[in-house]
C-alpha cells in the first residue's frame, strides 16, 4: 500500500504528541513518530490522521 503524500507535507507536519518529526511507512500504512514517543498514526484515503487517540503505541 503506498500512500499519496507529497514530500512538502512531511517536512511540516510533526507528532501531535510529543512534537517529533513523521516518518512515513507504507508497509503499514502510518505515520511513524521519530521523536521520544514512537507513535504512529493511521492513514486513511491518503489523509494522516494525527490524533492521539487514533495512534498505535509502540510495544515494549
Amino acid at each position: 500500500m503506498t500512500m499519496k503524500l507529497d514530500s512538502w507535507l512531511l517536512e511540516i507536519l510533526a507528532c501531535p504528541n510529543c512534537g517529533g518529526a513523521l516518518e512515513q511507512d507504507d508497509k503499514a500504512g502510518e505515520l511513524v513518530c521519530t521523536g521520544t514517543c514512537k507513535y504512529a498514526y493511521p492513514v486513511r484515503d491518503d489523509i494522516p490522521v494525527l490524533l492521539v487517540d487514533e495512534a498505535r503505541t509502540p510495544t515494549s
